[in-house]
């Protein structure tokens, strides 16, 4: 419904430039008069894939016609590049994740952050033939603020996120939990960015998605990958 809105809106400041210029009075637009914002949501997954989990999201993401962004780790990625392939092939965005999610590897220096990056970004090209350009830190960047730098520096766009569907801070949700706790997190916001996962104990998260998904739609939001 929004979007019926901008051309009406843009017809209204045609009107009042025309009539600006020929009484050769200047433009005057209401402080009021503002465009309407575009809803947009980001389904972002990670710490996959996973043959239980990330195939089941893939399938509800096509069923759908939804496109999602994946952060990748790459060591449960071998064996499994048929899923990585499919991703591709159907125009969802892979991010780097992790090459292997464990924290103490990963950030014990600036060196080795970039080296877990770069091993997960070669396995995603020689797999997909796809460059990533995004990047999640794993555990987020709030608690990395100092490697920011160094990462936007080595030629990626971090994505945090702002709201989440609960798979990993509530223990053993149920779809249901899932789908209430997206719509109490990402209550109010024009652009979403929900973090969710798609690793093998996930399952919950596949049977939440369609639900997930048809909230969204209901209230008007645009699905977006990046």
């Amino acid at each position: 419904m929004q979007k019926r809105y901008i051309p009406i809106a843009v017809f209204f400041v045609v009107i009042l430039m025309i009539l600006a210029h020929f009484s050769g009075r200047a433009l005057a637009v209401p402080a009021s008069f503002t465009y309407a914002q575009e809803k947009e949501v980001y389904l972002t997954f990670d710490d996959g894939p996973s043959n239980s989990v990330t195939v089941p999201i893939l399938d509800t993401l096509r069923e759908e016609n939804v496109k999602a962004t994946f952060f990748i780790v790459s060591d449960r990625a071998h064996g499994r590049e048929t899923i990585l392939k499919r991703m591709a092939d159907e125009g969802h965005t892979l991010g780097v994740h992790s090459a292997t999610h464990e924290y103490k590897k990963i950030y014990a220096s600036r060196e080795s952050l970039l080296k877990d990056i770069d091993t997960c970004a070669a396995f995603i090209h020689k797999t997909t033939g796809v460059t990533p350009s995004v990047y999640r830190f794993p555990g987020g960047s709030s608690w990395h603020k100092e490697l920011r730098e160094t990462v936007k520096s080595h030629g990626y766009r971090i994505v945090d996120w702002n709201a989440v569907c609960g798979d990993e801070e509530i223990r053993n949700a149920n779809a249901e939990t899932l789908l209430k706790t997206t719509v109490e997190t990402s209550k109010g916001k024009a652009k979403v960015v929900l973090l969710m996962h798609d690793s093998a104990p996930r399952k919950a998260t596949a049977a939440a998605l369609k639900n997930i998904i048809s909230y969204f739609k209901e209230h008007g939001y645009a699905f977006r990958a990046f």
